[in-house]
């Protein structure tokens, strides 16, 4: 069956190396709130729709009893609730400044469409926030031809609604002869749901969690050391093939 779509994810992915935008932004939130988070567990449920990640955080054991004792009550819905509505003005701020697109993306992204395929895009990110990275990623040679965001869709990920909506939009059928590409668990079991070929990203993604000049600086054994577990994460997730950098991706594309 020949491949008709490749539906990406942006943070890590396409834009913003290292997936930094969300993690800073929910450091600052939950510091402001008493109770500080680790770089870790800000990116546990990355991915996800913004106010699931947030309800995630909240409900790990740790984070849960560091905010016992702080406010004398475990967190739940309504605090999620209140964390959210900091964290949304803060990431909207912020957001375009801390999403340039990934070196080769915009190059890889149009070979793949040079060859036929429609290009998708799903992400965790509100429409309010995504459309502030639109236009930079799009000076910078970078434009899906649909763009779908959970509240479009009806839901974010793990469910497969939004890749659905892409398909929908993109007048493209059936989910095998389209690909999934994203950087986190959460893509790929998004990806998975869907009944979609799934390809894991490593390097630029949230799993290694590294700045381009943070990758830059290790060693090959080093950088041999952090891949392995964060494909291993991935696969585990349901990648059907784990890619160091989107340069790898065309290899992939051709064996289906």
């Amino acid at each position: 069956m020949k491949l008709r779509a490749a539906i990406f994810d942006w943070a890590g992915t396409t834009v913003d190396y290292g997936c930094f935008a969300p993690v800073r932004v929910l450091e600052e939130v939950f510091a402001a709130a008493g109770v500080p988070i680790t770089a870790a567990e800000a990116r546990a449920s990355m991915g996800l729709a913004k106010h699931d990640h947030i309800r995630s955080i909240v409900r790990e054991p740790r984070v849960a009893e560091a905010w016992r004792k702080k406010h004398g009550v475990a967190p739940g819905d309504a605090e999620a609730v209140r964390l959210y509505e900091h964290f949304v003005p803060l990431q909207s701020a912020r957001v375009a400044g801390d999403s340039a697109v990934i070196p080769g993306a915009a190059a890889v992204v149009a070979r793949l469409r040079d060859r036929g395929l429609r290009i998708g895009s799903s992400t965790g990110y509100t429409r309010a926030m995504l459309d502030l990275v639109l236009p930079g990623a799009a000076a910078a040679g970078y434009a899906p031809d649909t763009s779908v965001t959970p509240e479009e869709a009806g839901g974010g990920r793990p469910a497969p609604w939004m890749l659905f909506e892409n398909l929908r939009r993109l007048g493209v059928y059936p989910p095998r002869a389209c690909v999934k590409i994203g950087d986190t668990v959460s893509d790929m079991e998004e990806g998975v749901n869907a009944g979609m070929w799934t390809v894991g990203v490593v390097d630029s993604g949230n799993e290694i969690g590294l700045t381009p000049a943070g990758f830059a600086a290790l060693s090959e054994a080093e950088r041999a050391a952090v891949r392995a577990p964060a494909a291993e994460r991935l696969r585990a997730a349901g990648a059907d093939f784990i890619v160091q950098d989107l340069s790898e991706l065309e290899a992939v594309l051709e064996q289906l």
